[in-house]
């Protein structure tokens, strides 16, 4: 299957579309919950609209994960000496800690200062890690 990404002109342009649609699904939502705690679109309750935002997020970082995998398997060495892939990296786990101490914690239900706080801090690591995908190409 990995020889297959190599030898197809349009397999590995592929899983990189897919997997930017995944980071949008994922980055999307999690904008769009962060402006509903933030106070936009009021009338929409905060519990019923995160398990929606939340449940696409999972659906696109799956779709992120899994292409990004397969683009791994094709160029792993290259890929491991580039600064820019290991800090993505890094990122992704600072962002696997974050969302573990947030569901953890019940910041979704407490939405105090600190939940604010860690949904900010999300955003950023996210946007960091689609800055640090595009930079792993240059």
């Amino acid at each position: 299957m990995f020889a297959a990404l190599q030898s197809h002109d349009w397999a590995y342009p592929a899983f990189e579309a897919l997997h930017v649609l995944g980071i949008a699904l994922l980055l999307g939502n999690l904008v769009a919950l962060e402006m509903r705690v933030f106070g936009r679109a009021a009338a929409i309750p905060v519990q019923p609209f995160a398990r929606l935002s939340l449940t696409l997020a999972l659906v696109g970082f799956g779709m992120a994960a899994c292409t990004g995998a397969l683009m791994f398997s094709t160029r792993p060495g290259e890929l491991l000496a580039n600064d820019y892939f290991l800090a993505k990296m890094a990122l992704l786990v600072a962002a696997g800690c974050n969302a573990l101490y947030f569901h953890l914690r019940g910041s979704l239900r407490r939405l105090d200062g600190l939940a604010r706080a860690q949904m900010l801090l999300s955003t950023a690591i996210w946007v960091a890690v689609v800055f640090c995908g595009r930079w792993i190409a240059y």
